[in-house]
Order: structure tokens, then sequence, then C-alpha cells
């Protein structure tokens, strides 16, 4: 056999027969069909024990077991059952480890929270190790001490190996049913994969050995143990990166990736054998790398679901196939001694597991998660064998060179051993668990289900009051409704018979909880909406990938840390940093060679210096100095190549005078051109000093041909000679500019991702703003929580600005790709909707739907930076000009470009506006008092605000329309963060266009204005309308209305969907209630008056009316005019009361 074939599994036996381990041969003619019953009839009774059974595995494994003994039994005494198992009997033991290991392993890893291994990833690496080699010591010892089978020494390692190997699957199950945290059960599930992994790396070069004892040699195992374990963990990477393009691939449907997903872990696992490394490690590489968004959307769940039915399946079949080899075996070795063993067996096993948790405490302790006694205690119990210690039971028959007369018994003490560990460790970790309280419900977290519990009730009352008012529904019984619908889960109750719970205080004289503790169960809430924020923006395209999955693993990196909000600065430097790739790219334009024509001036009229001046400048005379430069490779080769250059000393010699000529005919003419300005590019120097030291070269050669016997000389010249490497050097000149595109494309993609996650990023504290009242009930709890996120959000905001300006290509590249993805993702659902009602029939939807994906996918080949636009070409980007020629030409000529340098004030707080500003470039920051919206702060006293307000405004935000359409002071002080371009439209002509175009203008403005506030501060509530800015001014999707001082207006709630105060003050006629913007006027109130000079109102209608011209609910005219920049201000607090929102972005 070939060495090479010593480090893989695939080595043919000799003679070609396969294991037997026990039954006899056939000696009829066997019909191998009816193998079949016996696995459909296996996995049937498997199906229907855990029907009845219901949580009760061990009991179904149990059932099982006996049913393959009993078969087995059958088999020893009947031939007709014997004709059934024998294909069973005849298959290899490695045949079964390939056919049923790698899925199983690759569940196991697949549950396992690759960011929660990382995290204590050392802390698991040594409790595998020392757990292992406890275990190992200590069974290897009761196996000779207690054992009377007469098995030898090699027999009881072997066995004692397969025996330390922990079940990842049903070590933890049991944990899983009453809530314990992920964190705990990934830890003992790593642990166990670690030692089923490095067991079968031991196994797999013992294997690799079998053919020749004397073959194993030290030198064998390093080299083996270096493929298996670094050799595959890189092919399981790659393989991952594999996977996750093929299964996130828009044109394969569900069965396809199904049977994708399945294939590819059985190819994993071959493909990496059969180039002699662990299959087994590939696979729990692969499970670790992926994650969720490794699959299409809603794809996890039903390929997880596939593979956990095939995995259990398999378990099945593994307990019925190895009792039935147990039932074929003699039944005289089962002995009353081989329980009492086994006893001694299940004793040692669970001691072996408490002294592992001894011994690895104070390790766990130092980790990052709060470990303590009490989860010592339920790691010592999940010490549970399995179908992997099976698996591998027959190699320690076919390992052994002594080989035993009774090999079942191999099994069958590993069988009935992963049976009792299964029924008894599993309930003992479970019962540890409850009556220590690992499993209680906090009082924080009670609190948190109480108050999502009373927020869905809420809103069951409010569904039904709203379908009181339905005219079809008006026959229902609404008490039987609310009774039926009322909502009867109790966490405490409910918990009190399964798991401990600490008791809410009922009174003030009970202990609660402080304001730290509630934070703290806060603060993990907040990470996990903010970790299903992500998940769903990528799952929607508006994030990518990548970038989902950063910020998804910054956030459980963090997660440990007590105390601790992820803020955006926390992923930036969880993300590399890009800056070596800036200054890399610096360095290297330092470096690049500019051929400069200036330095190059016309020779006069001296023909030659003309020849000369055309030659240097000349495209072809670069390249032949490249030439010369590649060509002397060669020689070079030959001169530091002792042999090589005793030979042809004499023609080195010609070579270096050859060459040195070419180099000094370069300079030279490059001299005689450029003179003393030959000098100031440094490419140049560098040419000269070549020169110079091929000239010292070449005088030291000629010396020591003068005076052989100095060794000075001799020694000096050695050296010069080796740097004839630096000859080499003008030829980076050609490779410069491909690293600095290199380094460019990279600092792109670095730009377009950090931008992406903190785009994601603000959505994700957006998304945590909204459901933070549910999240405590405790109003210090929510005001400090929505401080916090409201800080983190504007330093997100900040940094979006300043990669902005950064990269304004890279960003405007990215937000044009991810328009055209939300333009085609609207299409989709459109057509989906079309689909859906039978307006297009399946094949015509089918095609459709490919032509769109097939759109989708193109977008991953889109530029990664587009140009900005000239400054003229920002004006129709302003949605009221509606990009209208005859309103963008009459502001080009009105309007002028200005600049402002970094800390400049834009417009100060206070002051009168001058006019309107459209940023070009550039960012700034807004700082102000409360936004007063047209109220008086003494008609605010109820509210609670802030003194002060930061927010950030870049490239396509315009300054200064509310104020100019109100004529009143600007609200915020407007400070440039970087240098800043901007549009300047000064007030008089403003107002003069106001004139030109009334009414439509001035009225397209306020709604523009009045859209933008309703989409800050109610986006929850108006997100299922379509408030398209032309589609409101075509169509009346929304409208705006004027109410001035003391005037009223009837509001009909029939044709009046959603009525919002944007500015101003009114009351409810009726009542007198104030009503302060932005506010939702409620459906109770039929009459408003207004109460400030002007007040705001945009209604949108519940139909979509009719197009009529754009003014046909244009504003009257107030004689008020002014303008500024949609607000982008939230207020802090809102009463609990009405329909009060807070903004959004």
């Amino acid at each position: 056999m070939p060495a090479h074939s010593n480090f893989s599994f695939w080595i043919a036996k000799n003679d070609n027969k396969p294991d037997l381990l026990c039954g006899r041969p056939a000696d009829y003619f066997v019909v191998q069909k009816h193998f079949m019953i016996l696995i459909c009839a296996t996995t049937v009774l498997g199906g229907f024990s855990r029907m009845v059974l219901k949580n009760s595995e061990a009991l179904v494994l149990m059932i099982l077991s006996l049913s393959g003994f009993v078969i087995g039994r059958l088999a020893y005494h009947f031939v007709e059952v014997h004709q059934i198992v024998y294909p069973l009997l005849k298959t290899p033991s490695f045949s079964l480890y390939c056919y049923f290991l790698p899925l199983i392993v690759f569940v196991a890893a697949l549950d396992v929270d690759f960011y929660i291994v990382k995290n204590v990833l050392w802390q698991v690496l040594l409790t595998g190790v020392i757990s292992f080699g406890t275990a190992f010591v200590t069974i290897v010892y009761v196996v000779l001490k207690f054992n009377e089978d007469l098995w030898d020494l090699q027999c009881s390692l072997l066995f004692s190996i397969t025996l330390c190997m922990i079940d990842p699957l049903h070590s933890v199950n049991s944990l899983k049913t009453i809530g314990i945290s992920k964190m705990y059960t990934d830890i003992i599930r790593g642990e166990s994969l670690i030692i089923c992994s490095f067991t079968c790396i031991f196994l797999g070069i013992f294997r690799g050995h079998t053919t020749n004892v004397a073959m194993f040699r030290e030198l064998h195992v390093i080299i083996g143990l270096s493929f298996d374990i670094f050799g595959s963990t890189i092919c399981g990477y790659c393989c991952t990166r594999v996977i996750q393009i093929i299964l996130t691939d828009l044109f394969s449907n569900t069965l396809t990736n199904v049977v994708l997903c399945f294939s590819l872990v059985y190819m994993t696992f071959y493909l990496v054998e059969y180039f002699g490394m662990s299959g087994i490690v590939a696979l729990v590489t692969v499970g670790l790398n992926l994650d969720s968004l490794s699959f299409k959307p809603r794809m996890e769940f039903i390929i997880t679901k596939f593979l956990i039915m095939c995995s259990s399946v398999y378990e099945h079949l593994i307990y019925v196939f190895f009792g039935i080899v147990v039932g074929c075996g003699e039944i005289k070795y089962l002995r009353f001694h081989s329980l009492v063993f086994t006893v001694v067996l299940f004793i040692t096993v669970n001691f072996v597991r408490l002294l592992t948790v001894i011994l690895v405490s104070p390790i766990l302790m130092h980790s990052s998660y709060e470990y303590d006694w009490r989860w010592g205690v339920v790691i010592a119990w999940s010490g549970i064998r399995g179908v992997f210690s099976l698996l591998l039971a027959p190699d320690i028959y076919n390992f052994s060179e002594n080989k035993v007369e009774a090999p079942h018994m191999f099994i069958f003490y590993l069988q009935l051993l992963s049976l009792l560990t299964t029924g008894i460790n599993s309930y003992m970790m479970l019962q540890s668990a409850k009556i220590l309280g690992l499993c209680a419900l906090s009082l924080p977290r009670q609190m948190a289900i109480q108050n999502a519990i009373h927020h869905i009730q809420q809103i069951i009352l409010n569904t039904i009051n709203l379908y009181k008012t339905e005219k079809i529904l008006t026959n229902v019984n609404w008490n039987v409704v609310e009774e039926k619908a009322t909502i009867e889960y109790n966490p405490i109750l409910k918990q009190t018979h399964t798991v401990q719970v600490s008791h809410l205080p009922s009174s003030s004289n009970e202990e609660s909880p402080t304001d730290e503790v509630l934070i703290e169960e806060a603060r993990l809430h907040v990470a996990i909406i903010q970790m299903s924020s992500f998940e769903k923006q990528c799952n929607d395209g508006i994030l990518g990938v990548e970038a989902a999955r950063i910020l998804i693993g910054a956030t459980k990196s963090y997660c440990p840390i007590q105390g601790k909000f992820m803020s955006i600065s926390d992923v930036s430097t969880y993300v590399r940093a890009r800056s070596w790739l800036i200054k890399f790219k610096n360095m290297l334009n330092y470096l690049e060679y500019h051929k400069e024509r200036v330095l190059f001036s016309v020779p006069g009229n001296n023909k030659f210096l003309i020849f000369v001046y055309r030659v240097i400048i000349s495209e072809e005379f670069e390249y032949a100095t490249h030439v010369v430069s590649i060509m002397y490779i060669f020689p070079v080769i030959i001169h530091f190549w002792p042999v090589a250059r005793e030979l042809n000393i004499s023609a080195l010699i010609s070579i270096n005078y050859y060459f040195m000529f070419l180099y000094a005919l370069e300079s030279a003419l490059k001299i005689l051109i450029l003179k003393r300005k030959y000098f100031l590019q440094n490419w140049n120097t560098l040419d000269f000093f070549i020169i110079l030291i091929g000239i010292v070269d070449i005088l030291c050669m000629y010396f020591i041909k003068l005076r052989p016997d100095s060794l000075l000389l001799i020694q000096v010249t050695v050296v010069i000679g080796y740097l004839r490497v630096i000859r080499f050097f003008p030829i980076f000149k050609i490779i410069i500019p491909i690293l600095i595109n290199m380094a460019d494309v990279q600092i792109k993609k670095s730009l377009s991702l950090m931008y992406s996650i903190t785009k994601g990023y603000v959505k994700s504290q957006e998304d945590a703003k909204l459901l933070v009242r549910q999240i405590s009930g405790r109003e210090s709890i929510y005001q400090k929580l929505y401080d916090i996120l409201e800080k983190n959000k504007r330093e997100a905001v900040r940094e979006l600005g300043l990669i902005e300006h950064e990269g304004r290509d890279v960003v405007i590249a990215l937000k044009t790709k991810q328009a055209i993805r939300n333009v085609i993702a609207k299409a989709l659902k459109n057509l989906t909707f079309l689909w859906s009602r039978g307006i297009i029939d399946k094949h015509e939807g089918i095609e459709m739907n490919k032509v769109l994906l097939k759109k989708v996918k193109a977008l991953n080949n889109f530029p990664m930076a587009i140009p900005p636009p000239t400054p003229d070409k920002y004006l129709p980007n302003i949605l009221w000009m509606e990009n209208k020629d005859v309103l963008i030409e009459f502001f080009k000529e009105r309007t002028r470009l200005t600049y402002f340098d970094y800390g400049d004030i834009i417009c100060r707080e206070g002051e009168m506006p001058q006019g309107i500003f459209l940023i070009i470039s550039g960012m700034a920051s807004l700082h102000s008092s409360s936004p007063t919206f047209g109220i008086e702060a003494n008609q605010r006293a109820d509210r609670q605000f802030k003194t002060t307000y930061t927010e950030y405004c870049t490239s396509g935000d315009i300054l200064g329309e509310l104020s100019c359409l109100l004529k009143r002071e600007i609200e915020y002080t407007a400070i440039c963060e970087t240098t800043l371009q901007a549009f300047f439209i000064p007030l008089e002509d403003l107002y003069e266009g106001f004139d030109v175009f009334w009414p439509s203008l001035e009225y397209k403005m306020w709604l523009k204005l009045a859209l933008g506030i309703a989409n800050q501060y109610f986006e929850s509530t108006i997100a299922g309308e379509d408030l398209n800015f032309q589609k409101c001014v075509m169509f009346n999707y929304a409208y705006v209305e004027t109410l001035s001082s003391y005037n009223e207006m009837t509001l009909n709630h029939v044709t009046m969907k959603l009525v919002i105060l944007v500015y101003g003050h009114v009351i409810n006629s009726k009542t007198e209630e104030p009503h302060v913007a932005p506010y939702i006027i409620p459906k109770s109130c039929e009459q408003i008056q207004g109460i400030s000079d002007v007040s705001k109102l945009l209604i949108i209608p519940t139909s979509e009316p009719a197009k009529n011209d754009a003014t046909s609910h244009a504003m009257v005219s107030t004689g008020l005019r002014t303008t500024k920049r949609d607000y982008n201000w939230k207020r802090k607090d809102e009463p609990e009361g009405g329909h009060h929102f807070r903004k959004t972005y």
C-alpha cells in the first residue's frame, strides 16, 4: 500500500472481505430486498413510540434496543429471520460510521451558536481536553480492574477511548425544554463536539495503520494530526462558503435547497476523507459557520427540521441495528457480572464527570459568564453517551491485535450505558436545574412577560372595539368574544409546576428589583431586538449578509459585558480597521511613478536633442527599460548559484558590463534632456543610485584581478554583488499602479460595508425605541433606555455623515443599488398579489418572477462607486420642484454655490432666515432646544422634553424650509462638521417663486414638510399608506389643510382615515381638550378650533380620490411666508394617553 494512503480511512482489506462481528455466514440464497422491511418497520416503531411516549427519549431508545435484541435472537435461531438481517451483518462497521455519523454531527454543530463558542473558545477547549484525559485514565483503570472478560490492554484502551465520547445531541436536549440559556447548552455541546472530533481523529489515524502496526511512527501521527485538525478546518471553511453560495441562490426552490443541503453534508464528508483528513472536523466547522443568514429567508426552519428528522431516524436505526448485532451473538457471555460491570461503568462515568467539573471550575469562573457551583452540578450530570460511542464500538474489535471471543460485548456495554445515561442523567440534570433555580424566572423577566401580555391584551381589546363598528358584525355576541379572547396565560403559575420562580412583590413592604437589575434585563432584551432587526433587514434586502453577520456577531460579543449597550464605535472596533489600507495606499501614491511632461522641456532647434526628447517621452522607451530589468533576472540567478557561477564567470562579467551600459544609457538620455530636474523624480534617483553601485561593483571586480589575495576586497565585492538585487526595484513601477487599484477597491468595499453596518445599526435602534415601552413598564427604566438608544443613534447618524463625506461615490452607488432593490421588491410584492388573486396565471407568474429575480441577482455586479452628480443636478432632487423644467430653470438662475469650512456656522438659532440651503456635499450638525411646532413653551408645560437636541444632515438635505415658510426665527444652529458645499436660494427669490407659481409651490412645500413630520413621528401608524409625494400631489392620497386662529373645522371621519396635526395648536370644540403638534386627532373628535396663528393638518382620505388639480386642497394664503428642511427632531417623552408617537427615521 502506498505511504500516502496511511492517513486515509479509505483502505481496502487485503482479502476484500467485510467485517463480520457475529452471526454466521449464509449457506443459502439471500434475498436482500427483505432488509428494507426491517428499516421501514424500525422507522414506524420509532415514530409511534415517540408519539405515544412524548418526550421520554430514553424509553423510546430502550424499546428499539430491546426490539433489535429480540430480532437478533430470532435471527440466531431461524433462517427466515436471518435472511432479513444478513445484509446488516455483512455490512462493514465503517460503512455504518460513514452512513450515519456525518449528518448527526452536522445537526449537532448547526445548533451551536458560533459567536458564543468563540467568546469562550479557550475555556471550552481546555474543558474538553481535561474531560477527555480524566475520563480516559479513570475508565482504563476501572476496566482493567473490574472486567472479567479477559480483555487485553489494547482492547481496554480502545474501549475507554470510545466510552469517553459525550453525545452532543442528548447532553443538552433536556435543558432546552425548560428555557435554560443557550449560552450554557452551547458550552456543553461545544465540549462534546471537541471530544468527539478528537476521538474520531485518533481512531482515524489508528485505522490508517491497521495493515502494519510497525509503521505507526511519531512522524505519521504528527503529520496526520496536522492534516486532520488544520487541513480539515480549512476545508470545512471553504465548503461553508460554497454551501452558503448554493443555499442563498435566488432561483433555487425549497425542494432543491433541502436536497442540496442533505447532499452537500455527505459530499463534504467524503471529499475531505478522500484527501486523507477528518470529515468529522470539517463538518463541525461547516455547522459552526452556518447560521440563519446562510439560508434563504424562511428556509432555515424547513431545512433544519428535515435534518433533525433524518438524524432522529438514523438514531433509531442505530439502536435497532446494534441491538440485532448483540442478539446475534452468543448468549452465554451475558452473565450477572456483565450487569454489575455495567453499573460500575455507569458510576465511574458520572464520577469522572464530577471530577472534571471540579478541575475546570476555576477556568469557567474566569470566563465572561456567571458560572457558579449550581451550574457545575448540572454539568456533572451531562456526561450522556449515545450513538457516537455505538458507531465506534466495532472498531475496538477491528483494531485489536488479539481478537476476543465475544466482540458483541463491547456493543452490549456501550449500548446499555447509553440507555442508562440517557434516562437517568437527563432526569437528574433536569431536576438539578429546577431545584437549584437555574431555570427560574427572575423578577425583571416576569415583569417583562407581564408587560408583553398586557400589551397583547390591549391590542385584542382595541381590535374588538374596532370590529364593533362594522355593520356586518352587529349581531355578534361581543360578551362571548371578549370572554374567549381574554388571555389567561400566567407565566408565574405556569412555571410553578416546572421551574422555580421569583414572585413579584405584592406590597410596598416587599423588596422590588432595583433600577440596575431592571436595566440589565432590559439591556439583554434590547440586544435580542437588535439581532432580530438585523436579520429582518437582511431578509428584506435592506442589509447585506456580511454586514448583518458582523452586526449580529458584535451584538453577541458585547452581550456578556454587564451594563454594556453596544454603540457604533464598538461595532467599528469589532470590524477590522481600514486605516492601514489608507496608509498603504498613501504610501503607494508617494512611490507611484508619475511621468510628467512638464519636466520634459522641448530642447530648442537641436535635432539630436529633439530626437532624444521624443525617445524618452515615448511609451516604447518605458517598456524597453522594464524589459531590460526583467531580462536581468536570469543572470542574477546564475550569479547567486555557486556552481553555475564558477562555470560562467567570464560570461557573467560581460553580461554585467552590457546591462550596466544600458542602465547608464537610459540615465544619460534623461539627464541630457531634464538636466537638474532629473533628480526631482524619486525613481530617477533610484536609477542613478543603481548605476553608482554598479560602477563600484565593476571597479571591485577589476581590483580583484589586480590583487586576488586581498580578503577584505573579496568580502566587499561579495556584499556589493548581492546588491545587484536592487536592479529589479524599477520593476515595481509597473506593479504599484496595480496595487493602488487593489487597495482602492478594498477601501471602497470597507467604506460600503461600514456604511451598510451603520445604516443597519440606526434602523435597529429605531426598532428598539418602538418597543422600549414593552421592555419595561417602570417609567425611570423607560426613560434611561430611551436616552441611551437616542444617544447611540445620534452617534451612528453622525458616523453615516462622515462616511458619506469620505466616500461620496461609494455611498451614492450603495444608495442607488438599494433604491433599485426596493423598487424590484415592490414589484415582486405586487406580482405576488396579482398571482394570488388569479389575475396572472401560474406560468406567467413564474416567468415574470424569474425576470425580476434576474434583476436582483444582477445587482451583485453593480458598480462599487458612482461619480457624484454635478451641483446643478441637485436642484431636480428637491421634491417640491417635481423635476419640472420651468421651476428648475427659474431657481437655477437665482441660486448661488456657497462653500463652508469645518466649524463654520451656516445659521444660528434665533436669527431670521436669509434663505434655504441645499447641501451638495459634506455634513452639518444641528443643535437646538426643543422644537416648538408653533406652540409656546408655556403651552407645553405638561410635557417633559430635552433642553438640547443634536441631529445631522448630509448631501441632499435642505436647511431653512420651515422658517422661511413661516417667516419666523430659525430654531437651530447649523455647524459644519466637515467642509461643506451647498446651493443657496435667497429669501427674496423664494418669495418671488411663490408669487410666480402661486399657490401650488407654497402648498407643495407644506405638503412635503407635513409628509416628513408624519413619517418621522407616526411611521408605525401610516406604514400601510402609500404616501409618496408625487402621488399625493397628483391623486390626493394625502393633502394639507390650513386652520387659522379661532377658525373651526369639521372632521368627517367617514371620508378621513387619519387627521394628523403637523404644526400648530388646536382644541376639541366640544370638550376644549388641547392638541399640540405633532398629534393624531382621535376619532372621537368631530370638530376642532385653531388656537395658534396658523395650524397645519395632514389629512389621509379613506379612499383614493379621483385625480384632480394639485391645488384643490391648497391652503388659503395666510400672508405668512418662510422655509426650511423638514424637522428631524424627536421628543423624548410623550404622554401615555392619546395618540402621541415618537419619531422614527
